[in-house]
């Protein structure tokens, strides 16, 4: 046998191997790169880039699971992409085979698979935030909002359409001047200290990690906010008092369906009779668990709840639902704006913690995007009171005044204590 009909017969198996695997994923317009060489997959004109494997070790890893081995292998460097790497993880995300609609998810979910307890829940956030504020400095909006944003007008800048976001929560929640409001998981405090500029508002809120909280009361010093807004570094579960509105925006993913209807006593206990409530969280269409290597490696014992587990929280007190809007399109246009930023960032992020890490960012980041721009994952907020509460607005037409409306921290809004709807002309 000649050399190379020796080396030929050698690649075979692998490349059918290759082959299989690009099968079993839906047959993306991906082609598949192998250490032998050889290329497998659908032309080059019609592929979106390609999934490069380094050596044999790392395919037969791949094969035995894709979910957990995509994000492993290419974090240490033994798998790569060659093209634009979220429009690559997109068309996995497209052709990938739906899953099958048995209710065992939510029945294992509800028996405590994922561990959100209230010792955890802390290990869980530290996991995530904890990388350090330096690090995402690098990539969010001045005001280090990590949620998603609201493009009210095209063009809008990130900072701007954050803005827009945390006047669009403030809106729907028709805050009113001297309301005390309660915020559960507040990030590093933009929106607690927004709430209190803007809309003459006192706050309390509070998040289990401590590099946020410290972040967050200095800005509320340098603001001078300081004496309306309190930065509580605790559980949400130990929260007591009472309040106007309750607001949570990015925690929910991170509480548990198990807990949900915890969440909603909790919520009933705090809220005054002509309370109002918002919970702004990713979620799903149908249950279905976090991707596999997001939940082992980026959020530990995170879960995107659907529609319908999210009333688990409403229903049993009987909490009235308002409104519910899907931002989906908005998260994929924040998300891309985050990897635009990173990825502009990169080196510095990999001076910070390392090439491993900054790799699983930047991956984390891509499949973010390809999971809002393939619908695999939705961006509810929903807005709830008492059942029996009558002041509240009769319309929508609070929540759309000047879109265009600019924010400024030397001046905090006025508005007429019996127009709760009035749009901020500060």
């Amino acid at each position: 046998m000649r050399v190379g009909d020796l080396e030929s017969w050698v690649r075979r198996p692998w490349g059918a191997a290759a082959r299989t695997l690009l099968h079993l994923a839906g047959d993306p317009a991906l082609r598949m790169r192998l250490w032998t060489g050889e290329e497998v997959g659908p032309d080059p004109e019609h592929s979106v880039g390609t999934v490069v494997v380094h050596d044999a070790a790392a395919f037969l890893r791949l094969a035995s699971d894709p979910d957990l081995q995509v994000g492993d292998l290419y974090t240490e460097g033994r798998l790569d992409f060659e093209g634009p790497m979220h429009e690559i993880l997109a068309s996995l995300f497209q052709r990938r085979p739906k899953l099958g609609t048995s209710n065992w998810v939510p029945d294992a979910l509800r028996r405590g698979l994922l561990d959100t307890s209230l010792g955890r829940a802390a290990e869980n956030a530290q996991h995530h935030y904890d990388v350090g504020n330096e690090f995402y400095q690098l990539w969010l909006d001045e005001r280090m909002v990590y949620t998603c944003a609201y493009f009210a007008e095209p063009g809008m800048s990130l900072e701007d359409a954050q803005l827009a976001k945390m006047d669009h929560v403030c809106r729907k929640l028709a805050l009113r001047p001297g309301d005390e409001v309660i915020e559960a998981g507040c990030g590093w405090g933009s929106l607690a200290l927004h709430m209190a500029r803007h809309y003459g508002v006192t706050v309390r809120a509070c998040n289990v990690s401590k590099e946020q909280i410290v972040w967050a009361r200095e800005q509320a010093g340098k603001q001078g906010l300081a004496g309306r807004v309190e930065f509580i570094e605790d559980d949400y579960r130990n929260l007591r008092g009472s309040c106007d509105a309750f607001v949570s925006v990015g925690m929910l993913e991170h509480v548990g369906v198990g807990h949900y209807e915890a969440l909603g006593g909790l919520i009933d206990r705090l809220l005054r009779p002509e309370g109002r409530g918002l919970i702004h969280t990713i979620g799903r269409s149908r249950p279905q668990p976090l991707n596999k290597w997001t939940q082992k490696r980026i959020f530990p014992n995170a879960h995107p709840p659907t529609p319908a587990e999210m009333m688990r929280i409403l229903e049993p007190q009987d909490f009235a639902l308002l409104d519910m809007e899907n931002l989906r399109l908005h998260y994929r246009d924040t998300v891309h704006e985050w990897l635009r930023r990173y990825e502009r960032a990169y080196p510095a992020a990999e001076s910070l913690v390392g090439t491993e890490r900054a790799r699983a960012w930047r991956l984390y980041l891509a499949g973010t995007w390809a999971s809002f721009a393939r619908a695999t994952l939705q961006l509810y907020q929903l807005v709830f009171t008492r059942a029996v509460n009558d002041v509240i607005p009769r319309t929508r037409a609070h929540l759309y005044g000047d879109a265009s409306a600019r924010f400024h921290d030397e001046e905090p809004a006025r508005r007429a204590p019996d127009d709760p709807g009035a749009p901020d002309e500060s």
